[in-house]
């Protein structure tokens, strides 16, 4: 019991325990430019209220007796803002007090504000942190989880982000704290942990997902974060890699929908490669949906019902029945019925010349 309640710790915890757990993307400016920006604010205040004290100079009574210059406008203007106040010079005028309570004092606030900004921000980015937590953990839903930002990870989110997928509706899971810099550079959520545990994918938001992508550097913690995964959301889809194919029947049994053996693929491609260099190319084309030809999915329109897929104007490759993916020419496949879909092969940009 005690490893069990261990194992689940994050999922009890609030939701500001979770920041640096949880990280919602940032914005890119940087905390130079950030300082700079405040000084600028904060300069442009003290020139205004320099400028208001100058013009009324005669409605101030300055402790020499000799009138206010310039300088005298600077110094009176710098201990106003900065609250330090030596009272050598002080309005006596009924509009340079007026002055002083309507400008100078929102002026004062103003300059403070600006010049503590970047401690106030430090500070306060907890708080925003963990405003945006509560507030994503609260919307999200039908997201896209990816265990492991390694080659695999990386070469997934690319493709679901081509998919037309929101940055802020992908959830990158690892343990490599620079692996989690680069996404959320990208603006990715990011969860720092082991997608083994299953509180991690519970804060990961694993029970609403739509899709989990798998893609554990090995191949038994691929089963055991599909077996997790699986467990938690019943109803997701779960696509796992793993690197030898005597290992897809365990992750079939996990839960996995979709096996994809990594060194197998690329074991297939770099023999084509050998004696076919150009079939290799159109591979990495269509699998590639940023740009050139891509697999894409579609319903069958009404119109097409009950004509051939071989016939259309798209190339089709394959229909799916029933969640069964049959080829274009089996037998069954020359009639198209209601709730089919059809796997065809999509032109995304205009194809490069071959030069």
């Amino acid at each position: 019991m005690g490893a069990r309640l261990g194992a689940d710790s994050l999922t009890g915890r609030p939701d500001h325990s979770l920041v640096g757990v949880i990280r919602m993307p940032e914005s890119s400016v940087s905390p130079m430019t950030s300082i700079v920006r405040r000084v600028v604010w904060a300069f442009v205040a003290l020139l205004v209220a320099v400028l208001l004290v100058y013009l009324d100079r005669d409605g101030y009574r300055d402790g020499n007796g000799d009138g206010l210059s310039l300088l005298d406008a600077f110094y009176y203007a710098t201990v106003s803002l900065s609250t330090t106040g030596y009272g050598d010079i002080t309005p006596v005028s009924d509009t340079a007090r007026l002055v002083n309570i309507l400008v100078i004092t929102p002026l004062r606030v103003m300059f403070l504000i600006v010049l503590v900004g970047t401690t106030l921000a430090v500070l306060t980015e907890r708080s925003r942190q963990t405003f945006k937590l509560q507030r994503w953990r609260t919307k999200v839903r039908d997201h896209v989880v990816v265990v492991g930002y390694g080659t695999k990870g990386r070469s997934a989110v690319r493709s679901v982000l081509g998919d037309g997928v929101e940055p802020e509706r992908i959830v990158v899971v690892d343990t490599d704290q620079a692996m989690l810099e680069v996404a959320s550079a990208l603006g990715l959520v990011t969860v720092h942990g082991s997608g083994t545990r299953s509180d991690v994918l519970r804060v990961a938001g694993v029970p609403r997902a739509r899709a989990v992508v798998v893609a554990a550097n090995r191949d038994d913690s691929a089963v055991l974060v599909t077996l997790t995964a699986r467990e938690l959301a019943p109803k997701a889809r779960i696509v796992s890699a793993v690197r030898e194919a005597e290992n897809v029947h365990l992750l079939r049994q996990s839960g996995a929908d979709s096996v994809v053996v990594s060194s197998e693929t690329a074991g297939r491609l770099l023999g084509m490669a050998t004696h076919t260099p150009t079939v290799v190319d159109m591979v990495e084309d269509l699998i590639t949906p940023e740009s050139g030809l891509a697999i894409a999915e579609r319903d069958v329109e009404g119109s097409e019902i009950g004509g051939s897929p071989r016939h259309l104007p798209d190339i089709v490759l394959g229909v799916v029945r029933g969640g069964k993916l049959h080829r274009v020419d089996h037998p069954d496949m020359d009639a198209m019925e209601a709730g089919d879909r059809l796997l065809y092969v999509k032109k995304i940009t205009p194809a490069s010349d071959p030069d």
